[in-house]
């Protein structure tokens, strides 16, 4: 099942933490990284443990995941210390490359083994936009090999970070060309390598129709989910990237004409031609639609 919200939670706010089984969303992100500060790390360990430890995998309202530290920083004490508790994922952030996602599984079979959790459950979603390095080897994720991967995510800010830009937005709002060029192929990366297209968080959590508006052309593109800085943002993201009813019905006369007929490559409905790749995503939206709906 696709993950269509993706909402961050610092690891050490007992408040945020306190709304996470109901907050609707897919999957919550317990985050040891950018929004906790250093001092405060070993704290939210303790507290993202004991989390995971209170909600067993099967009696979760969320998949629970965990996004670590960087390598060169605390990756393996976060592992070390959260993996335990069998967080449904890991969220790792600014890699250069696949193989820093590959290292990342090694230490996740080995930490798998000591904990006594079943080999291979703890999935990957690697922020796969965050470096320069990460960008220009964007292409490589096509040939890698990388079962536990579920997710690509791309990120703006860390990039302009890292490059020394002043903004990455030009005086219109938009992504300037440099970003939406990383978008673009962390898109294709995604597809090429079987994993789940994350659109990148909207930082203004007030304005709900400009989230919804840019949810709408990201699932148009082929983003399938979407990171969120706050609860308010669930609901319409959850809204948007799955199928409506328009599209869900559509979908069922695609799928009943071809089914009507045998051997044929085309079909009209109401005026218009439909061929096989209007049946293929056909099916998939009456597949998400099962999903969702459960």
């Amino acid at each position: 099942m696709y993950i269509r919200s993706m909402l961050y939670v610092p690891g050490d706010n007992d408040k945020k933490l306190g709304k996470v089984d109901t907050c609707g969303a897919d999957a919550v992100v317990l985050d040891l990284e950018d929004s906790v500060a250093p001092q405060n790390r070993a704290e939210a360990r303790r507290k993202v443990r004991a989390f995971l430890d209170q909600r067993p995998i099967g009696a979760r309202k969320s998949k629970l995941w965990v996004r670590i530290n960087a390598f060169d920083d605390s990756a393996l004490v976060d592992l070390a210390a959260v993996l335990g508790g069998q967080p449904d994922g890991i969220v790792q952030p600014k890699i250069d490359s696949p193989e820093d996602v590959q290292r990342l599984s090694y230490m996740l079979d080995a930490l798998e083994v000591r904990d006594s959790v079943p080999t291979g459950q703890t999935k990957i979603c690697a922020v796969a936009t965050e470096t320069a390095s990460a960008v220009l080897r964007l292409p490589e994720f096509a040939t890698a090999k990388l079962p536990r991967l579920a997710i690509l995510n791309w990120g703006a800010e860390d990039l302009s970070a890292a490059i020394g830009a002043s903004t990455n937005l030009d005086s219109s709002g938009q992504w300037t060309l440099t970003y939406r060029a990383t978008r673009s192929s962390m898109l294709l990366a995604a597809k090429a390598c079987g994993a789940q297209a994350m659109e990148t968080v909207y930082v203004d959590y007030r304005d709900t129709e400009g989230l919804r508006a840019s949810c709408r052309a990201a699932a148009q593109e082929g983003f399938t989910g979407r990171a969120a800085i706050h609860p308010d943002q669930v609901a319409p993201i959850n809204e948007t990237f799955s199928p409506s009813m328009e599209d869900v019905e559509l979908a069922k006369k695609v799928v009943a004409a071809f089914d009507s007929v045998d051997g044929v490559g085309t079909v009209g409905i109401d005026g218009k031609m439909f061929d096989i790749p209007h049946l293929k995503r056909a099916h998939r939206t009456l597949k998400l639609h099962e999903m969702y709906s459960l």
